[in-house]
């Protein structure tokens, strides 16, 4: 299988398998848009823009987080990565249990992409209006996304990175579009139910790349980097 295809459809897993967190997270949302007011074609393309807006996004989270990434990897400290990246998850997983860490900057930038998205939502739509307010709902804190984006830094590379984050964008929307369609049936306890299982999602990501890191020889779990080194020097 082609590297970049291997990437795109990792990113995807992990937005199809974890997209159920986003009935909990951007549910309320989601569902706060007026689509039924369009005839159905209309409504199928809205919906489809604003899941893409969401992925846009996604892709520049890892276009941005890809340089970190190629900055390890030009110094040749990919285990590190990949250890770093588990241990941030965790910190993370643990503040969401334990603790309420909370950072001025970075609250004060999602209270304006908030207040920015009430205004797209209390405003007349048009159809392309919803790809505006996806790529806004994109850059909302979600823990679903801390995941894709360890996973991405891991990659080692900005293509890689941005292509990974894109699949996961699209894996998150077949569940997207069912929950835009009948949400309605889904109770707020339900949605909370769901949610809730974020963080253990979390976890077992962070788990899964600190193990790759530590070189222990297990194929696609944890490859030994002297083996990747051999073989690339062979091609």
């Amino acid at each position: 299988m082609q590297e970049w295809l291997f990437v795109l459809l990792s990113g995807y897993g992990i937005g199809l398998f974890g997209s159920f967190h986003c009935i909990g997270m951007c549910g309320p949302i989601a569902l706060s848009l007026p689509i039924h007011q369009f005839q159905q074609a209309e409504k199928l393309v809205s919906v489809l823009l604003y899941n893409i807006g969401r992925s846009i996004s996604y892709a520049i989270f890892g276009m941005l987080f890809g340089l970190i990434g190629s900055t390890f990897t030009f110094f040749k400290i990919q285990q590190f990565l990949s250890i770093f990246s588990g241990v941030l998850l965790l910190l993370l997983f643990l503040n969401q249990r334990f603790g309420k860490v909370n950072f001025a900057i970075f609250y004060r930038f999602t209270s304006k992409i908030k207040n920015q998205l009430g205004v797209y939502l209390k405003s007349e739509k048009s159809v392309l209006s919803y790809l505006f307010i996806g790529i806004l709902n994109g850059f909302l804190p979600c823990g679903l996304v801390y995941v894709a984006i360890a996973a991405a830094i891991a990659t080692g590379s900005v293509f890689k990175s941005s292509l990974l984050m894109f699949g996961f964008g699209l894996g998150t929307i077949p569940v997207m579009v069912l929950l835009m369609y009948f949400g309605k049936f889904l109770s707020q306890n339900i949605r909370l139910k769901i949610n809730a299982v974020t963080p253990y999602l979390i976890m077992g990501m962070a788990i899964l790349l600190i193990i790759r890191g530590m070189n222990l020889g297990i194929p696609y779990i944890s490859p030994s980097l002297m083996d990747e080194t051999v073989n690339c020097c062979h091609r």
